[in-house]
C-alpha cells in the first residue's frame, strides 16, 4: 500500500508568531512530527498537538548544526512510514533557507511535498522601522543577496559581485552579513557605492529583542561594531533608509546629510 505521508516545507516567518499564514497554521495543527529551525519563535508550537514529535534541528551561522543529510533523511523516513511531517523554518523556506534543495530531495525519494510560504526578514526587518525596499523616488527595486560565503565539500567558496551589486543603484538587503561586514562595506566603496549611502542593520526582527542601527556606508563597519548588534541581522543598504522611523532625529539627519 502506498504511504500516505507528506512532508509540508512551512515558513514560519521573522520571529512575530502572529505573522504566521492561515494555511501555517494549519499544516502546524495537523502534523505528527516538526522539525524545526533554531530561529523559530517557539510560541508557534503552541499550534501544534499535543501528542506531536517535536525535533529541535538547530542550523545558525557560527553555531553547531544539525547535519543536512541528517535532517534530509530523517523527513523521508518519516513521511514513508505514513506519518504528516513539517519542516519548520524561520522566514521563508525558498529565501536562503535551503527549501530548493529538501525539496528536490523530497521528490526524489517520491515522498509528497508542499511548500507554505512565510514572511522573510528581509522584507520584515526593514518595514519594521518604516523602511520600504522600493519607493518611486530612490529605488525601482530590491535585490537580496546573502553575505555568507560558501566553501564546502560542493565547491570552493564564492562571494556575490559586490562591486556590480554596487552599481545597480537598487536597494540591497543582505542576509547573514555580519560577520563579513567590514569585507563587504569595503567592496561596496571599491564597486563605486557612495560614502553617504544611508544603511539600517535590524536585529531579531519582530521579536521581543528586536534593535536596530542606522549609519552611512562609510561608517557601517565601525558603528556596528560599537553598537553591540549581531546575528541573526538583516543590512540594508539604499536611500530606502531615509523612510527609517527616527530619520526625523539630529543624529541621524547629520549622519545622512
Amino acid at each position: 500500500m502506498e504511504s500516505t505521508g507528506k512532508v509540508w516545507l512551512v515558513g514560519a516567518g521573522p520571529g512575530d508568531p502572529d505573522l504566521l499564514t492561515v494555511k501555517a497554521v494549519r499544516a502546524i495543527a495537523a502534523a505528527e512530527v516538526l522539525l524545526v529551525d533554531d530561529l523559530v519563535n517557539p510560541a508557534i508550537l503552541a499550534h501544534a498537538p499535543a501528542g506531536a514529535r517535536i525535533v529541535h534541528v538547530g542550523k545558525r551561522g557560527g553555531c553547531r548544526s544539525t547535519a543536512q543529510d541528517f535532517i534530509e533523511r530523517l523527513m523521508v523516513a518519516e513521511a514513508q512510514a505514513g506519518r504528516q511531517v513539517v519542516r519548520l523554518k524561520g522566514g521563508d523556506p525558498f529565501v536562503f533557507g535551503r527549501g530548493g534543495e529538501e525539496r528536490a530531495f523530497l521528490m526524489a525519494a517520491g515522498v509528497q511535498v508542499e511548500v507554505i510560504n512565510g514572511i522573510s526578514s528581509g522584507l520584515a526587518a526593514p518595514s519594521s522601522i518604516g523602511v520600504p525596499l522600493t519607493h518611486r523616488d530612490w529605488s525601482s527595486g530590491a535585490i537580496f543577496v546573502t553575505g555568507h560565503e560558501r566553501g564546502d565539500a560542493h565547491g570552493p567558496a564564492r562571494s556575490p559581485d559586490w562591486a556590480l551589486l554596487a552599481q545597480t543603484g537598487l536597494t540591497l538587503v543582505i542576509y547573514m552579513g555580519v560577520a563579513r561586514c567590514r569585507q563587504i562595506q569595503a567592496a561596496l566603496l571599491a564597486g563605486g557605492k557612495a560614502g553617504d549611502t544611508p544603511v539600517a542593520v535590524i536585529q531579531s526582527a519582530t521579536g521581543s529583542g528586536q534593535a536596530h542601527l542606522l549609519t552611512t556606508l562609510a561608517q557601517l563597519a565601525d558603528d556596528l561594531a560599537l553598537s553591540g548588534l549581531g546575528s541573526p541581522s538583516i543590512i540594508v543598504v539604499g536611500d530606502v533608509v531615509r523612510c527609517a522611523d527616527a530619520a526625523s532625529s539630529p543624529l541621524l539627519a547629520a549622519a545622512l546629510g
